[in-house]
């Protein structure tokens, strides 16, 4: 019988919102699989956890998750991602995928992640949303996604702070001076939720470089 992949949800920010189950699988696990040892080793610190650790990312995978598979003949292992549910925009999504096609079981944790936080809190209509990861790395593949957004439909995006200005410039170019909620550090000390037009958000951005990732949300009328 071979062991279990366990999907594994971490706080996002603040450390108190981890599961009591996600704490009881990551303690009876064999190792878990992250993509920095560093941010999963001051969660782990934090509950008093050992475990070996072991990286994964967009530039190991190829040569571990052969490696993983092996191992799950015989182990349980946890996957966790630096914050909020592994595969969403992030890693991990090839080692689930190759699992289940070796019949490796596979159970996957409900836990923290930004996007319904940042949702519920943005004013937002939530009945219908899309979630579009990150953004076209290029400004043209980004101007040609954003003319095939629809009306009516809450969109929620994550942007790299450094992306941020060129980001909107590209939006208020296809889309209009459209109002956006920025959410950024939720969970923690510093939490922010805000509305406001791009044309605002663009004065305020360029008087004070952009710091941590962001969440965007927004939707188009008719």
């Amino acid at each position: 019988m071979s062991g279990i992949l366990y999907i594994v949800p971490t706080p996002i920010g603040n450390l108190k919102d981890v599961t009591l189950r996600a704490l009881e699988v990551l303690k009876k696990v064999d190792a878990i699989i992250c993509e920095d040892t560093r941010r999963t080793g001051l969660l782990l610190n934090h509950y008093q956890i050992k475990k070996t650790l072991i990286v994964l990312n967009d530039y190991n995978e190829a040569r571990e998750i052969p490696k993983l598979l092996l191992q799950l003949q015989n182990n349980n292992l946890a996957l966790v991602s630096d914050a909020g549910t592994p595969l969403i925009s992030d890693p991990g999504y090839k080692l689930v995928r190759e699992c289940l096609a070796q019949n490796i079981p596979v159970d996957s944790l409900p836990g923290a992640s930004s996007i319904l936080p940042a949702l519920t809190l943005s004013g937002l209509p939530p009945d219908k949303f899309f979630f579009l990861g990150y953004f076209p790395e290029k400004p043209g593949h980004r101007i040609t996604l954003l003319k095939t957004l629809k009306p009516n439909i809450t969109y929620i995006i994550f942007v790299a702070p450094h992306k941020l200005v060129k980001t909107l410039e590209n939006m208020k170019e296809v889309l209009g001076d459209i109002e956006i909620v920025l959410a950024k550090e939720l969970t923690k000390i510093h939490q922010s939720v805000k509305k406001q037009t791009i044309e605002k958000w663009l004065e305020e951005l360029k008087s004070k470089s952009p710091k941590g990732e962001y969440i965007m949300l927004f939707t188009l009328n008719h």
